[in-house]
């Protein structure tokens, strides 16, 4: 992608609006102004298949097949959760990054921890009793080749079976009853640096799976399984030629930079799409109606961008597909040829949405460089995308041509220092999901305010180890914190509040039928605040910092409860979990640059912490 373009004036006023959000210049929004939302009728979830789980029921990590991660509980709101208090804990015995969501089936929840990946069921009769745990036969190297903490971000349920990943490339089903195994599943080799960290989501009787290893020179792909064998039905992968990434026919890209013959191949220096990255570590969304499956595709490898001229196709974009065959529908890249590691993996979230007057089916999606983007589902056109953090590496998003465009002074040049660029490379949102509420039509988004220094350096493959060249120093972006929690209008395309947090935000969100909304600090403190003013309304410290991902539910006595894992760790919290030292700004691909006071505030941990009204 040509790296000068002409400004014109959309774009100015993109820039503008990142002015008019106090992050340019005088810092970040202050927590206290604040405009109490008003409900926005004109946002609704998409209908999804998942939308018949009972209420009380939580079978899936994002709850739905639209991502929304809302809970139709209104027990525990606005007026009464002062009230709220632990009913009880449960220790899973591993003490690193805990970024899973426990999911509940009927009197049941299941849980996974991180490396060594065990499945626990629970009951939810007897407070925590358990009824097995599963443990899957494990290749422990594969510690030794995961790129950011040994983390695992959940498990889901589908036909009474529970299916989950191991670290070490497995997909195993197990039977939801009596914990036995099903099927196991390899899909990748740890001798290449291939890892899985992902949750699956079935669609269709088929296990979709995507792998992990951007930085190892990895190349990505998602994978189906068929959810009662095992076999695998399709692979369709991020890189290299059209047969190879499921193209076809069917493939009708929105904007001409898609279209052609073998770009996977053809954006790229000869052969480098062969360790060109594009993992798919992130989040999947289906829609019933246009049977279609979304997801995010990572960093094009290495991240040294002079080592691979070109829009390297098909990282750090979004691809639709068929479900039943895989075959690719349409794409759209949000930053080509990836000059800062925004990997593109975060959460789409399928909403119907009434814009200019006008119903559309809709994805929004908070990305890593910066932008809350939406598209049309349907087609991959843009819509809008409107910043959210600071940002200074681009100049915005052409409206016409969909085209991202960087900031050529925040390039990386080899061998040279440039100074604060922002966002960082975790973005201005990780994985850390989002979530919807239909009663505000709010997208409540947890993220970073983080900026970096990069030097750019030649990078070697070898096969299963570190290709990455760059040496990073990260640290807080404008004011000083490091952290926000943003809710966010994404008709009138502005913020209605923001909360600034000391850390990044780095767990997920959950939003509630009763005005709530839920969300961890890396600190320790798992927080409730108002859906519509952002109010603090009800916190609680763990005992150590929180990543994970909240739920609510109803417990078999009809009470409603809201859940959390605890326990600091992941990319972010990788100087707690893996005892790194903070004299070392480099450590952790330059995070421990802007933690190096976290072992200050938290300290390494495993707890499952399940809150109730008395």
């Amino acid at each position: 992608m040509p790296r000068s373009a002409t400004i014109n004036p959309r774009i100015l006023c993109l820039c503008a609006f990142v002015l008019s959000l106090g992050c340019g210049e005088g810092g970040p929004e202050a927590p206290a102004q604040r405009a109490a939302a008003t409900r926005n009728p004109s946002a609704s979830p998409a209908s999804v298949p998942l939308d018949s789980t009972p209420p009380g029921e939580w079978r899936v990590p994002a709850r739905d097949y639209a991502s929304t991660r809302f809970a139709p509980l209104d027990q525990i709101n606005r007026e009464n959760v002062a009230s709220l208090r632990p009913a009880w804990t449960f220790s899973t015995g591993v003490l690193r990054g805990h970024e899973a969501a426990p999911i509940v089936v009927g009197s049941t929840m299941y849980l996974v921890t991180p490396f060594p990946n065990y499945l626990y069921a629970i009951d939810l009769n007897q407070a925590g009793r358990v009824l097995w745990r599963y443990r899957p036969p494990l290749q422990r190297a594969a510690q030794g080749v995961a790129c950011c903490d040994v983390v695992n971000r959940g498990a889901a349920y589908f036909d009474t079976k529970v299916f989950f990943n191991t670290l070490d490339n497995q997909t195993v089903a197990v039977d939801a009853t009596t914990g036995q195994e099903v099927w196991r599943t390899r899909l990748g080799s740890i001798n290449v640096g291939e890892t899985i960290t992902m949750a699956p989501l079935v669609v269709k009787g088929k296990v979709l799976v995507g792998n992990s290893g951007g930085e190892m020179g990895v190349r990505g792909w998602l994978t189906a399984l068929d959810a009662q064998t095992g076999e695998v039905v399709w692979r369709a992968y991020s890189t290299g030629p059209d047969e190879d990434a499921l193209i076809g026919p069917e493939f009708q890209p929105y904007y001409a930079q898609d279209r052609g013959e073998d770009l996977g191949v053809t954006t790229w220096p000869p052969d480098a799409w062969r360790q060109g990255g594009g993992t798919v570590w992130g989040w999947i969304s289906y829609d019933s109606e246009l049977d279609l499956v979304y997801y995010g595709t990572g960093n094009p490898g290495p991240w040294n961008p002079d080592q691979r001229p070109g829009a390297n196709k098909w990282t750090a974009g979004i691809f639709a597909r068929d479900p039943d065959t895989g075959a690719a529908r349409w794409f759209y890249q949000f930053t080509p040829h990836d000059l800062h590691d925004y990997d593109a993996v975060n959460e789409n979230i399928l909403l119907d949405l009434t814009i200019g007057g006008a119903p559309r089916r809709v994805i929004v999606r908070p990305e890593r460089n910066g932008y809350i983007y939406v598209l049309d589902r349907a087609t991959g056109e843009l819509i809008s995308a409107d910043p959210f953090v600071h940002i200074n590496s681009s100049l915005g998003v052409d409206s016409v041509t969909g085209e991202y465009i960087p900031n050529p002074q925040k390039e990386p040049v080899l061998g040279k220092v440039v100074y604060d660029i922002c966002p960082a490379s975790p973005g201005a949102k990780d994985w850390q999901p989002s979530a919807f509420s239909p009663r505000t039509g709010l997208l409540y988004i947890p993220h970073n305010n983080l900026c970096m220094d990069v030097q750019s350096v030649e990078a070697n493959y070898i096969a299963g180890t570190p290709y990455v060249g760059a040496n990073v120093i990260m640290k807080p972006g404008p004011g000083g914190h490091r952290g926000e929690f943003t809710a966010w209008d994404p008709v009138a395309r502005r913020p209605v509040w923001k909360i600034r947090e000391h850390f990044p935000t780095w767990s997920g969100a959950l939003a509630t039928a009763g005005d709530l909304v839920f969300y961890g600090t890396m600190d320790g403190w798992f927080k409730a605040v108002d859906a519509l003013s952002g109010d603090l309304l009800w916190s609680f410290k763990t005992e150590s910092g929180i990543i994970g991902q909240p739920i609510s539910y109803l417990g078999p006595d009809g009470k409603q409860f809201v859940a959390i894992l605890s326990g600091v760790g992941g990319w972010s919290g990788a100087i707690v979990a893996a005892g790194l030292s903070p004299e070392d700004s480099t450590a952790a691909l330059g995070f421990v640059g802007a933690m190096g006071d976290l072992p200050q505030h938290t300290q390494r941990g495993g707890t499952l912490y399940v809150f109730s009204l008395p």
